[in-house]
């Protein structure tokens, strides 16, 4: 028997870290989703160990100033696309807000540590939201549309095919033959 899943990657990668920091006996604090508060004071070789223990699960301590500041911006962008009622505010408006700072700085930023951007990344979180929607089968394309704040389905469609290189309607048509035959073996 064959089951099909959905999952909370935030949620999973939370419970992840949580279990990693746990075995390390590491006194924290989560400040927000990819930031803790380490709340004992710890030694050189001790943070290396942790850190080690969360390379070999696929976490990695960011140090580098600007990494650390790109990846809050990653974060804002993901929380915005994933929060549940549409934020009806410019994503431009909306991280300048949450980050305290200009956008352009935010922007600059982002580009010159990620080399793409910051609409390019949007764009690709988008798209895989809209993947994950499909796939589960709860939405239509319409609804889709709407909760990813799309101004129509055809923007949607032309940005998903432009993305991954098919339209939404033929990956729908992949997830459902896949479905099938895995349901017959």
């Amino acid at each position: 028997m064959k089951l099909f899943l959905k999952f909370d990657f935030n949620t999973l990668a939370k419970i992840h870290l949580e279990n990693v920091l746990a075995t390390s006996n590491v006194a924290y604090k989560t400040i927000s989703f990819g930031e803790i508060e380490i709340s004992d004071r710890i030694s050189e070789s001790d943070l290396e160990i942790l850190s080690t223990n969360l390379q070999s699960n696929g976490i990695e301590i960011i140090e580098n100033q600007k990494a650390i500041f790109v990846q809050k911006i990653k974060d804002c962008i993901i929380d915005m696309i994933q929060a549940e009622e549409n934020i009806m505010i410019k994503s431009s408006v909306f991280l300048a807000e949450k980050l305290d700072h200009s956008y352009g700085y935010i922007s600059n930023m982002f580009s010159e540590i990620t080399y793409t951007s910051i609409e390019n990344f949007i764009i690709i979180q988008k798209i895989e939201l809209a993947k994950q929607l499909l796939v589960i089968n709860e939405l239509s394309l319409t609804e889709i549309a709407f909760k990813l704040n799309y101004s129509s389905v055809a923007h949607l469609s032309t940005q998903f095919k432009n993305t991954t290189g098919i339209t939404p309607s033929a990956f729908q048509r992949i997830i459902t033959k896949r479905k099938e035959i895995a349901t017959k073996n």
